[in-house]
């Protein structure tokens, strides 16, 4: 089993209001790591303290795209948190045509040769529109041909494009450019809640398992919104997963 880490974007309110206190919460219900999508005004030195304290690891950061100008930052961010692991996305509108999904994908594989030699990877996370069809193939297989040394961060519950992509499978056609997965879950119905994972509609167990275990290196549990307490859906993520022996936790 993978160790599970939470996408602190799911709590990004109560981290605005408590952003050490966050940590905490996460780390007492047993998840062994975080991934950021932002710092709430705190420097990379205080949430390592934070980090280190809560007994938690970075498994990974969402960030902006790499460039000359930032580069030296990313690096500098990502050695004080102790992650390897940075990624981004695209908008739709750069989706809608094969020279859109071309233009995108250079300006990745650009960013990704700017790492080299870091000990950084750079990784692109999917939503729904990277998996309709472009020319007779989804857009996100695409991507992946044209920035070959981008790893993908596939979000399975995007990935499904709302029930029309099988996500194991792609999982597996994939699986070795996949050392990350989101997972989310839900009613694959647009413009819907998330639920807690494992109280949606998505088979977890054959997706994760999609994986190649020698790739994978973290789960990463993300809900965007819920229906219900956050929090606590974030820890029925937990139980569910750990529960079903899909995920390792520390507790």
């Amino acid at each position: 089993m993978k160790p599970l880490s939470i996408q602190l974007y799911s709590v990004r309110d109560a981290a605005a209001k408590d952003f050490p206190g966050v940590h905490k919460k996460v780390a007492a219900i047993g998840y062994k790591g975080v991934e950021f999508a932002g710092l709430h005004g705190f420097t990379p030195a205080d949430i390592r303290k934070v980090l280190d304290g809560a007994g938690l690891v970075a498994s990974s950061s969402h960030t902006a795209l790499p460039t000359k100008d930032n580069l030296q930052e990313l690096i500098d961010t990502a050695g004080t948190l102790g992650y390897k692991y940075i990624i981004t996305g695209k908008g739709p509108d750069d989706y809608r045509t094969l020279d859109g999904i071309k233009k995108g994908a250079a300006e990745f594989q650009a960013a990704a040769q700017l790492l080299k030699g870091t000990g950084l990877s750079l990784g692109y996370h999917n939503h729904w529109w990277e998996m309709d069809l472009v020319e007779g193939r989804l857009g996100l297989d695409w991507f992946l041909e044209l920035a070959p040394d981008v790893f993908s961060q596939v979000d399975v519950y995007w990935a499904t494009n709302f029930g029309a992509v099988d996500a194991a499978r792609f999982i597996r056609e994939h699986k070795k450019r996949i050392p990350i997965l989101h997972l989310k879950d839900g009613c694959l119905t647009p413009r819907h809640p998330h639920t807690a994972v494992g109280k949606g509609r998505l088979k977890m167990g054959p997706i994760v398992r999609a994986a190649d275990a020698k790739v994978l290196q973290w789960l990463v549990v993300e809900l965007d919104e819920c229906a219900t307490d956050m929090m606590q859906a974030v820890e029925d993520s937990y139980t569910y997963l750990t529960g079903a022996g899909l995920a390792a936790g520390n507790k």
